[in-house]
């Protein structure tokens, strides 16, 4: 007979769970239609079904409200109005300033005014339509340059200055002046906000929702029902996408299931559809900017103002620290000697805006990347050229204008590798060339770089806990505050406490995100997710695997004091290989902790929110694309013909799971500066409520040449294994596109002219500034 080979032994060298491609943890029940989202799972006896009643105007006092209809319609079962609210009626993330329901002054189309339950989703809707209100309109303001002409904010504007920006701009020799309009954007995650509240015992409840801060929705529903926090667990096991929109915006929805799940003491369901979502929560802020630049004839930037004025909408939210994001964005990767940069959040009578990938750093960078754009063509020079005259230093120029010291630049030589590998000299010939000889369609290249900030604005949020638990069989079970919404950070941890134990990842299982487990969470966002919580799952590991390596030197021998080596599923220690689970096994007979909790507090951190100076960020995420299109100057139809995009993820955690990510990010990115237009009408109705109406991109539209590389370069601060984050950056690498675009457009008019060019760039907007271009030739 044959005897079974034993497998051949891993050294240590070899075997590595972090810093390698691996499927997403969930990979195999998506595909199989398995994975359970808030909408899935089993509904307990006598759930009821919530929908709520929404403004149809902007700005008014409600006169009267008829709810007798909704109360009278198949199926209701209780109708609740902010009158009926025990607790608090708020769901503001910082300034309660954000009503549940509306107390009686309506602020927006589509405003919550009171909650229908019903015994089934349709009926819940169905009733919800039917109330009589009777209003008395209020001047409504809709767009961020009518709320700055009527000095309307939501919170005071703030400022950032550095260096005499009016003596170095009335010196410069040469100065650009301008205005930008860039719009919003939908998140449009695939499965919709929702939340399921199941009463408990002791008035307390089980709030299963789909939500990036389970901690946040907690505290909202804790407050809106009259409760202390612990009386609420909230659950979330994943979502179904959320860039952004379910941080703070998921509130609402969970709030309102709560409410009514504790006054009728039986489960509670409310599932937005589309339409009411869209209605209902807030977007990406766009921006409106007023722009002056001086600088010198080989186009380094002398003195640079900017005045942003965002569209907050009817509420703060998260608008300061987006605002925040963005003033500290504007300098891209460029040394900025002598600015003044404002941003003001407008009050509007829309949707109140929120968080959305990027969180302002994108819209605060696309502005510098515009002006660089205009000085290059007022200047005859290839853009990239202007971008790398005023690149940050390494020893010198290396200061933001918030007094942030960088001590990890890469741009350069990471722009310098992109320009290689896309042969972009060559293709800028060849367009030139194709231009030159074609008089309708025109090609455009463009090649724009990224710095990204990683970290909360706010100090305190960065911060994170976890629990490990190594069971008697060698099988391990993680609990971290991080939410899963697609991204890879169940993935991600797994891989690190795997590779602190020394397992296999089959060895691992990670459950769902729930404050009963680990308390005080902060949003998985601000691209901290993996940074965080794998730390702190990492120190949880540790804490065990050191237990257990104290007692295998009890039972083994010590090895001349060399380290205990934990790796390929075994225990190694002087000159014995034992089965983890068998250490794990002998350890619990002898009482030893085989659970731990972890936590990680990013170091080094401070702002200073008066006077806008600190070191708000851990480090720097970099990155270069470099996009080629062609435009149909008769038709404003435009086409992406290939992008190559490098980023630097540091040592990359899940090599596969970062190229995803960049590339959705890229596509992403891409649609909210060219095809994604929001669009209200003149009452103040957001017009593109579904997809019928709201262009997000298809597969058509992604290139069928993309190039995505990751650049090799280890992070110099302590992050999880010297990785760096990778969610919201690589959502500015899309700035190549509108700016390709933009150089179509310019090659109508032999590059002399600048097309004032809008985002997003629609085919209109592309018309439009083709229009302008011709007109100035």
């Amino acid at each position: 007979m044959n005897q079974p080979v034993a497998p051949a032994a891993i050294a240590e060298s070899a075997w590595k769970a972090v810093g390698v491609s691996r499927p997403h943890e969930s990979a195999e029940l998506h595909v199989l239609g398995q994975a359970t989202y808030t909408d899935d799972i089993p509904e307990l006896q006598g759930t009821l079904h919530a929908a709520l009643g929404l403004s149809s105007k902007a700005h008014a006092r409600i006169t009267a409200m008829d709810l007798a209809p909704v109360r009278s319609a198949p199926g209701v079962v209780a109708v609740y109005t902010a009158a009926d609210i025990v607790g608090t009626n708020d769901c503001g993330p910082i300034i309660h300033d954000d009503p549940i329901l509306s107390a009686g002054e309506v602020l927006y189309v589509g405003q919550p005014i009171f909650i229908v339950v019903a015994d089934t989703h349709d009926n819940a809707r169905r009733a919800a339509r039917r109330a009589v209100i009777a209003y008395d309109e209020l001047p409504a303001i809709f767009t961020p340059q009518e709320a700055k002409a009527a000095n309307s904010y939501v919170l005071p504007p703030m400022q950032l200055t550095r260096g005499d920006y009016q003596t170095a701009f009335e010196m410069a020799p040469r100065v650009v002046k301008g205005q930008l309009f860039v719009g919003g954007q939908e998140q449009f995650y695939l499965e919709g906000q929702i939340a399921y509240a199941i009463p408990k015992e002791e008035n307390g409840l089980l709030v299963q929702c789909s939500t990036q801060h389970p901690s946040e929705m907690q505290h909202v529903v804790a407050h809106a029902i009259g409760v202390h926090s612990h009386k609420v667990q909230v659950e979330c096991r994943r979502m179904g996408g959320g860039f952004g929109g379910k941080e703070s915006q998921s509130a609402l929805w969970a709030a309102s299931a709560g409410i009514a799940a504790s006054k009728l003491r039986r489960p509670v369901k409310l599932r937005a559809d589309r339409d009411d979502d869209m209605l209902v929560t807030g977007k990406r802020h766009c921006f409106f900017y007023e722009y002056e630049v001086g600088y010198d004839d080989s186009g380094k930037i002398l003195a640079a103002k900017v005045d942003m004025t965002l569209r907050a909408g009817f509420s703060a939210d998260l608008s300061g620290p987006v605002a925040t994001r963005a003033v500290c964005h504007f300098d891209n990767t460029y040394y900025l000697s002598d600015v003044d940069i404002r941003a003001g959040c407008g009050k509007t009578n829309t949707q109140s805006n929120t968080a959305f990938r990027g969180f302002g750093g994108p819209q605060g960078a696309i502005a510098i990347e515009y002006i660089i754009d205009e000085i290059a063509r007022n200047l005859g020079r290839d853009a990239l050229d202007i971008r790398r005259q005023n690149f940050y230093g390494t020893t010198e120029r290396n200061l933001t204008p918030y007094g942030q010291e960088i001590v990890d630049n890469v741009i350069e030589a990471l722009t310098a590798e992109l320009e290689q590998t896309s042969e972009y000299r060559t293709r800028r010939k060849a367009i030139e060339a194709y231009n030159a000889s074609s008089p309708v369609l025109k090609k455009g290249l463009a090649l724009t770089p990224l710095k990204f900030g990683i970290a909360f604005n706010v100090t305190h949020l960065n911060q994170a806990g976890a629990l490990v638990h190594v069971y008697v069989d060698g099988s391990v079970l993680v609990n971290h505050g991080g939410t899963e919404m697609g991204q890879g950070i169940n993935t991600k941890v797994l891989q690190v406490v795997a590779h602190e134990l020394g397992l296999d990842l089959s060895h691992v299982r990670i459950t769902a995100t729930d404050t009963s487990k680990v308390a005080n969470t902060s949003a998985t966002a601000a691209s901290t997710g993996a940074d965080l919580n794998g730390k702190a799952a990492q120190d949880a590991a540790r804490q065990i695997r050191e237990r257990l390596a104290a007692y295998a030197v009890k039972l083994y021998g010590d090895d001349d004091g060399q380290p205990v080596r934990f790796f390929d599923n075994h225990v190694h220690v002087n000159g014995h290989k034992v089965l983890f689970a068998e250490l794990v096994q002998k350890a619990y007979l002898a009482r030893v902790q085989l659970w731990s909790d972890g936590f990680y507090a990013t170091p080094n951190l401070h702002w200073n929110p008066k006077t806008m100076n600190g070191h708000p960020f851990s480090y720097y995420a970099y990155g270069a694309a470099v996009s080629e299109v062609v435009v149909d100057t008769l038709t404003g139809e435009w086409k992406l013909l290939r992008a190559d995009a490098l980023y630097d993820a540091g040592r990359s955690l899940n090599p596969a799971i970062d190229i995803g990510q960049v590339e959705g990010a890229f596509i992403q990115g891409m649609g909210w500066l060219t095809t994604e237009q929001l669009w209200w009408n003149a009452a103040g109705k957001l017009m593109t409520h579904a997809p019928s109406t709201y262009k997000i991109p298809g597969i058509s539209d992604c290139p069928e040449d993309f190039r995505v590389k990751l650049y090799d370069n280890g992070n110099v601060e302590d992050s999880i294994h010297r990785s760096k984050a990778v969610g919201e950056p690589p959502l500015l690498l899309p700035f190549s596109v509108f700016f390709a675009i933009r150089d179509a457009i310019s090659a109508v008019g032999g590059h002399r002219v600048n097309p004032p060019l809008n985002a997003p760039a629609t085919s209109e907007e592309i018309l439009r500034a083709v229009s302008a271009v011709e007109m100035a030739s």
